[in-house]
């Protein structure tokens, strides 16, 4: 039985909140052990919220740096601790360089670069397992128990959990309130310009749903200002009101608190999308270069739509094709039906 677990997270929101059915996952297995989980600083609200996680340790260096002299004074620092196990969930070789450095012998993770000798513990037939929360999860298990996905028992769903009092606090500093029911949209994609739906589409959904006696929150970070601004500008003059920007004015607890509110949530592939789906939230997922094959929104009450096309999905950043008909082509119309869907 694993005493105290280090777990190397990963970088993007969307990846941490799926990473919650791994610490669900190993909370089952080894009940009494700490769990700590070494993520950059943005991540860090996401682990305040998953009871599982007993410590969050800040990762200080960015996502590209190597800086071998730092990680090796952090892995010597976490010598200290004295964990049992470690598991690395990036695929990276610099990923796995602390907990090589700290001392614990047994170190968990998939092939990914080159990490021979890095891990003890290897895992190398990820092709088995077509979802990402598979991948984590089958982590959590003897690699003598993990020959395919069909072995993994019932995946727990990420939960994050909600700060009620917080949550009244936004409501007030963002002079927010709930009189009208909530429609939510996350029009930003980090990845890239190929998970973004148009504005314009956004903005028809807006205007349907606020004619339907519903009120619009527009969440985002500071990247996605121009964008939510934009979604605003589309609608009627009357309209306007009842369509509220959060996008650069909400820390990560108050976007979680406050989404927790919403009747629905409309959403591209995004680090947002996977927050409402661990919130429960019914979803409607938008899907443009990636898949739902590979990153589902888990939770019960979701709709995912996304055209047909025959280049996608591409994985890529920006259209190879230079057209983005993967997300022009969808229309409004589609997206509202879906809400019909998860809300009756």
């Amino acid at each position: 039985m694993a005493n105290k677990i280090l777990i190397i997270g990963p970088s993007w929101v969307g990846d941490m909140v799926m990473s919650q059915s791994l610490y669900i996952t190993l909370k089952q297995q080894h009940p009494h052990a700490e769990l700590h989980v070494m993520a950059p600083a943005w991540c860090c609200a996401l682990l305040e919220r998953m009871p599982e996680v007993d410590k969050a340790i800040v990762m200080p260096l960015g996502h590209g740096d190597f800086k071998l002299t730092e990680r090796f004074r952090l892995g010597r620092k976490l010598a200290a601790e004295g964990y049992d196990w470690a598991i690395v969930q990036p695929n990276s070789m610099k990923s796995a360089l602390i907990p090589l450095f700290a001392g614990i012998r047994k170190r968990t993770g998939w092939k990914g670069e080159s990490r021979y000798g890095l891990l003890t513990d290897l895992r190398s037939n990820k092709v088995d397992f077509p979802l990402m929360v598979e991948r984590y999860a089958a982590l959590a298990y003897p690699k003598s128990e993990m020959k395919d996905h069909h072995c993994l028992p019932a995946l727990p769903w990420p939960a994050l959990a909600v700060d009620l009092q917080n949550q009244q606090q936004a409501l007030h500093s963002l002079q927010l309130n709930t009189d009208r029911p909530i429609l939510a949209l996350c029009p930003g994609a980090e990845f890239g310009p190929s998970k973004r739906w148009p504005e314009q589409h956004y903005a028809e959904v807006a205007r349907q749903q606020i004619s339907e006696g519903h009120q619009v929150w527009i969440f985002g970070s500071a990247k996605d200002v121009l964008v939510a601004e934009a979604i605003k500008a589309h609608l009627p003059d009357a309209m306007r009101a009842h369509c509220h920007l959060l996008a650069g004015k909400t820390s990560l607890h108050q976007a979680i608190d406050l989404m927790a509110l919403a009747s629905v949530v409309v959403s591209n592939d995004s680090g947002l999308m996977h927050i409402a789906a661990a919130l429960q939230r019914p979803l409607v997922g938008v899907y443009g270069s990636t898949s739902p094959q590979y990153t589902p929104p888990l939770a019960k009450k979701v709709a995912v739509v996304h055209t047909d096309i025959e280049c996608r999905p591409c994985f890529k950043r920006e259209c190879p094709l230079g057209h983005l008909k993967c997300l022009k082509e969808l229309p409004p119309q589609t997206i509202i039906k879906a809400i019909g869907t998860i809300s009756s």
